[in-house]
């Protein structure tokens, strides 16, 4: 299995936009407004509305330019933690806003200006462009540079993968967290490359402290997901309220669950007695044991000693398959076993293989 559109962007943006109209997702709307995708080609092209962000620079002729879509936490980790091993040579980090305090190195050797991606142009040094993908605005206009300058593209992968991911950008190099996710995102395509690097999110989740078996708390909480598009909203409600009711289970919304549909659901929910978990605690704090269908949290849980299983009560066969391909146990199973870490922090191989491209 791999993904629905391996090489079609502008297939896959069609099936966003249409995915849960009801969502009215704000960032794939900006995409829409500033990317008009290439016939067949997965390429974005400009179009009137160009984007526009802060251009961090150290030095005079940064041979590689870093671009992100926003400045999450997964982001800074995919992203930004690499630069730490790459030394103190010229780099160009482009982002929504100033992540300067997030940079490595002090503060005061990074330039931060206005840029817009044409102004991307005047870097003519860059010869590798490294992004989480070229399906959002900023990786879009990053991934057109590279096309008008012949710079080599990088994709880091940041995240989990259904078969609904966006295709990897035409020609990209690809850095996985493992050889199944490389096979599974490249989906038999010729024109991409690869190398496994882990996940830098499994990493850092591994140097949080391991939870002690009798510091586990009750009752467990089931990882909201009705925000992705991955699942018709029917279905993660019907399964998130099985599950719930029948194991009193703690519902934690997602951080995106924010629009009104979602909180119509949630009062729906809090009426027939189930219980919302409103303190925001960060997961990596939640001590409980923790279900979901699909989420990242699943692993991250696993990793930290907290038992975790993934649960749907009428899987889709893709379903069943993301959970076999990354070891998610199904509830009433033995838990999910942490899975196996590489020797090498992700982000410093990633620094590894940057610097071997920049050499060349």
């Amino acid at each position: 299995m791999g993904l629905k559109y391996p090489t079609d962007l502008e297939a896959w943006g069609k099936w966003q936009a249409n995915s849960k109209p009801e969502r009215r997702v704000k960032d794939f709307v900006q995409v829409c407004l500033r990317l008009v995708p290439g016939k067949n080609s997965g390429v974005a092209q400009e179009a009137a509305e160009p984007q526009a962000g802060i251009l961090h620079l150290r030095g005079s002729s940064p041979r590689l330019l870093v671009v992100m879509d926003s400045t999450s936490p997964t982001s800074l980790s995919s992203l930004v933690r690499p630069l730490q091993f790459l030394g103190d040579g010229d780099i160009a980090v482009w982002a929504p806003q100033d992540v300067s305090a997030q940079l490595p190195g002090q503060s005061d050797k990074w330039r931060c200006e206005p840029a817009s991606e044409m102004d991307l142009c005047a870097l003519t040094e860059v010869v590798t462009v490294m992004a989480l993908g070229h399906y959002m605005g900023f990786g879009g206009a990053a991934y057109r540079l590279t096309q008008r300058t012949g710079a080599r593209f990088v994709t880091v992968q940041h995240g989990l993968h259904t078969p609904y991911a966006p295709p990897l950008a035409p020609g990209t190099h690809l850095l996985a967290f493992s050889e199944a996710d490389a096979h599974f995102w490249i989906s038999d395509r010729t024109d991409v490359t690869y190398d496994v690097v882990g996940s830098q999110l499994f990493w850092d989740a591994a140097q949080k402290p391991k939870v002690d078996i009798t510091e586990l708390g009750e009752p467990v909480v089931f990882l909201g997901q009705m925000h992705g598009a991955e699942l018709p909203r029917a279905s993660f409600v019907r399964a998130t309220l099985k599950f719930v009711k029948k194991h009193r289970a703690v519902y934690r919304p997602h951080p995106q669950e924010k629009d009104k549909l979602s909180r119509v659901v949630h009062a729906l929910m809090k009426k027939i007695g189930v219980t919302i978990d409103e303190s925001q605690q960060p997961l990596n704090q939640v001590n409980n044991p923790v279900v979901a269908i699909f989420s990242t949290g699943i692993i991250e849980a696993a990793i930290r000693g907290v038992p975790s299983w993934a649960y749907h009560p009428d899987p889709p066969e893709w379903l069943t398959e993301f959970w076999e391909r990354y070891g998610m146990s199904q509830w009433g199973d033995s838990p999910t076993p942490s899975p196996s870490l590489p020797h090498i922090e992700p982000a410093r191989s990633i620094a590894t293989i940057i610097t071997q491209q920049l050499e060349k």
